[in-house]
């Protein structure tokens, strides 16, 4: 479990960073549907690109740690779902978005249910240090 807690928590991460980090350099070109929005738009994706980039850091250093904090991990994913729940609720109040936007909003609502699970799986695993052993007398 710790490794598949490991691979995941690094390839979100760097899926995060890359991402970001498009959405900085490009603006609206990076969202789709959005290329005429604006400079508004442009500057608020801007800079959500950094913060979704600095999110993705937050993973990568999660997944130096060792082991692996659970609850940093469940913290992290619980942000990930919101984000899912954010386009859900989109979704409700202003009807289907971009094509590419549902297969983003099935992954946020998916994955951070795997995430709890692993975490949790991870902390009580013996060679975590935490939980699974007990206390001696």
């Amino acid at each position: 479990m710790a490794t598949a807690l490991r691979l995941l928590t690094r390839l979100t991460g760097w899926a995060c960073v890359a991402i970001g980090l498009f959405h900085v350099a490009l603006g609206n070109a990076a969202i789709p549907g959005a290329g005429s929005a604006g400079t508004t738009v442009d500057s608020w994706g801007r800079f959500m690109g950094a913060s979704f980039a600095g999110y993705g850091l937050a993973w990568l250093w999660a997944a130096r740690q060792r082991p692996i904090p659970a609850q940093a991990v469940r913290w992290l994913a619980a942000v990930f779902l919101l984000g899912g729940a954010g386009r859900l609720l989109s979704l409700a109040l202003h009807g289907p978005p971009h094509w590419f936007q549902i297969p983003l909003t099935v992954i946020e609502l998916t994955l951070p249910p795997v995430f709890f699970w692993l975490a949790a799986a991870e902390e009580r695993s013996p060679r975590s240090g935490t939980g699974a052993v007990p206390a001696a007398r």
